[in-house]
């Protein structure tokens, strides 16, 4: 079985999704989250992106499929930072396999004889992409020289659910701390999609937090969002939606400076599988 194929076909529904104790289905995760006395009003068009700072995993994808609001999603894997790395590619196949979706892999590394159809033919017929962990400083690289980002925005403004994580992460951001210069970690600017800046792994490397809290302490970095491994953010346009996680115990923080001191807010996640 060609792991390059343009179409993986699953069995298994993609059933519901798990909110804390609440059972959340696809229909109600686009519409408003107003208070109750506000009639909830249909979200179309909207902006969407879902990130966590490691583990895009099976729980994370099917989230998406609901996201997007389609029976039968197209998700698209998007490998650029692994610069296209087989194992990468087959592990998000083995994370659709459970789930109602239909799965598509687009490699950055191509020529013309073989690839046919253009970005845009491409990201624009997606009902989600997911992007991949790796380098970030090297993604962005190559998705400027080949139009990728531009593209993902367009993708973004059409409502295609975008997300990912660590680099897959961190790219929409307008900067963050990345492992992918040698020696140390480093400050990477992004696309900005989302304002303010991220660190991923943030229960998971020992430098990211010290370094993230020095950056923004002194003002070289904006304040923004770390993520532990398996926790994530749902973000509407730039408004945070729902934070989440697939992992007991994984968080999200709100990291500023308060009154001259970094300060840390936590963000308890609602659980997903």
């Amino acid at each position: 079985m060609s792991m390059d194929r343009r179409e993986f076909i699953t069995a298994s529904a993609i059933g519901s999704l798990t909110l804390g104790h609440s059972v959340i289905t696809p229909g109600d995760l686009l519409v408003d989250t107003r208070p109750s006395d506000t009639p909830a009003q249909p979200r179309t068009g909207t902006r969407k992106i879902l990130i966590a700072g490691g583990g895009f995993n099976t729980a994370y994808i099917r989230y998406m499929a609901a996201l997007s609001g389609k029976k039968r999603p197209r998700i698209c894997y998007l490998p650029t930072a692994s610069a296209d790395a087989e194992d990468g590619i087959i592990r998000f196949y083995e994370n659709c396999a459970p789930l109602d979706v239909e799965p598509h892999v687009q490699r950055s590394f191509i020529e013309s004889l073989t690839q046919h159809q253009g970005w845009d033919d491409v990201f624009l017929s997606m009902d989600g992409i997911v992007v991949s962990g790796g380098n970030t400083l090297n993604q962005q690289a190559i998705w400027k020289a080949q139009g990728i980002d531009a593209v993902l925005r367009q993708a973004w403004d059409k409502g295609v659910v975008l997300g990912g994580a660590s680099a897959g992460s961190l790219c929409w951001f307008e900067e963050g701390t990345t492992d992918s210069r040698p020696k140390a970690l480093s400050i990477v600017k992004c696309m900005g999609f989302l304002k303010g800046s991220h660190s991923p792994h943030y229960d998971a490397e020992a430098g990211r937090r010290p370094l993230y809290h020095k950056l923004i302490g002194d003002g070289t970095m904006k304040p923004g969002y770390a993520c532990d491994n398996d926790a994530g953010i749902y973000f509407e346009d730039n408004t945070v939606a729902r934070v989440v996680s697939a992992r007991p115990g994984a968080k999200v923080y709100y990291v500023s400076v308060v009154n001259g001191a970094v300060v840390e807010k936590v963000h308890e996640p609602e659980m997903i599988a």
